[in-house]
């Protein structure tokens, strides 16, 4: 019975091609316009994520709220406060440095390129991997040494020297005010996709990693203290506890503690996008309601036109029902197409767009489904009406319709 309902309502849509068309448009659109819309929302924190990856998911810093009105210098921390800390949360944490960096030029011969470096310790590779295509990275003994040497981003050797593979080689900076000889121990690649390198800023300076011991010496004060916890630790009760250990070592309050994590910048970020989704979505929706109205207004022009067959149908033994399951078949079926075509067509203007800005593009499965069912129900409520009003016809005036 199911199949002959909807062989039927396929024989209908074909004999109105145009109007059913114009009907199914509505959906179209609609559909088409949640899926792009969710799509490109996942999409979008997708490309975060990746970004955020890069920082260290498990990544925070911590200082004394630069908006307290009586900041003194004894808020700064002392390299001697930071090996402290790292001491007594050695369990928690993994990973710590002086959040230390250096915008300068780099200078070889008549080569000239803007880096920005930022200091590391010995172990940052354990939190970070660097893809080293050339050298090796930074060692205890650099760190210790406060050697003057570095690792530079291959594009940024390639401009500095003409060619990526110069481990070994050496150039000229000023540092602090301090012009020096420093030497390339290792070069390493950074794989970006044109949209995340976009949002990190990648664009006019290179970037290289130094000893932050040449940034922040043993006698330097420094505002912020970078690291990352070890895996399984919850950072938000573990910031709640350094909060405590930092406002008593500053003899401060703990408001006056101010704390960051990726984890909160992501959970920000992905709210944010959810919530512009979901409200983008929302008007996007409407266009379903007025497809449904469509839909609901062809019906009635459908039993209409097709008052005398309904009476045959009747006047032949046709249950009520039979007839109004056939209109409502009719009316899922069509709604249904239009759904379809709808997420082929948002499928098609995402996976385009991301093909132009050369980013991974996420369609959920789930939101494809949810968007066939739920454009089949629309196409069932608004047909409901128009249904009904076929099976109630009376067989005789039915008959009578010309």
């Amino acid at each position: 019975m199911l199949i002959e309902n909807m062989s039927m309502a396929l024989h209908a849509i074909r004999a109105n091609k145009m109007r059913s068309f114009l009907t199914m448009l509505g959906i179209i659109i609609g559909i088409g316009a949640v899926i792009a819309i969710v799509s490109v929302g996942d999409s979008m924190r997708n490309l975060f994520a990746d970004a955020y990856k890069d920082v260290g998911f498990n990544r925070a810093i911590i200082m004394v709220s630069w908006e307290v009105e009586d900041f003194r210098m004894t808020d700064l921390f002392t390299r001697e406060e930071m090996g402290r800390i790292k001491d007594i949360y050695q369990d928690k944490i993994e990973y710590i440095d002086s959040d230390s960096y250096a915008e300068t030029e780099a200078v070889n011969g008549r080569r000239k390129v803007k880096f920005q470096f930022q200091g590391i310790d010995s172990n940052y590779t354990d939190v970070q991997p660097l893809n080293m295509i050339y050298g090796r990275s930074l060692n205890e003994g650099d760190i210790k040494s406060g050697a003057r040497n570095v690792v530079l981003e291959d594009k940024g050797a390639q401009q500095l020297f003409g060619t990526a593979d110069c481990a070994g080689r050496t150039f000229r900076m000023t540092i602090n005010k301090d012009t020096q000889e420093y030497t390339v121990v290792g070069v390493y690649r950074k794989d970006l996709s044109p949209m995340v390198a976009m949002m990190m800023g990648n664009g006019q300076n290179q970037s290289g990693f130094l000893p932050d011991t040449v940034l922040t010496k043993p006698g330097d004060s420094f505002q912020t203290v970078n690291f990352y916890v070890r895996e399984g630790v919850d950072m938000a009760s573990f910031l709640k506890e350094l909060t405590r250990y930092v406002a008593k070592l500053k003899n401060r309050a703990e408001s006056e503690i101010r704390t960051m994590s990726v984890a909160d910048q992501m959970g920000s970020v992905d709210s944010g996008l959810s919530g512009m989704s979901a409200a983008v979505g929302g008007i996007a929706a409407i266009s379903l309601l007025v497809g449904g109205i469509g839909i609901m207004n062809i019906m009635m022009v459908s039993v209409t036109e097709r008052t005398r067959e309904i009476g045959i149908r009747k006047a032949l033994g046709a249950r009520t029902r039979d007839i109004m399951v056939q209109f409502l078949t009719e009316s899922a079926f069509m709604s249904l197409c239009g759904g379809v075509t709808g997420i082929l067509l948002g499928a098609l203007l995402v996976k385009a767009g991301g093909a132009v800005f050369q980013m991974t593009v996420i369609i959920r499965p789930s939101v494809v489904i949810l968007a066939v069912g739920f454009s089949a129900l629309v196409g069932i409520f608004f047909g409901l009406y128009p249904a009904s009003k076929a099976a109630k016809a009376d067989p005789i005036e039915a008959l009578r319709y010309e």
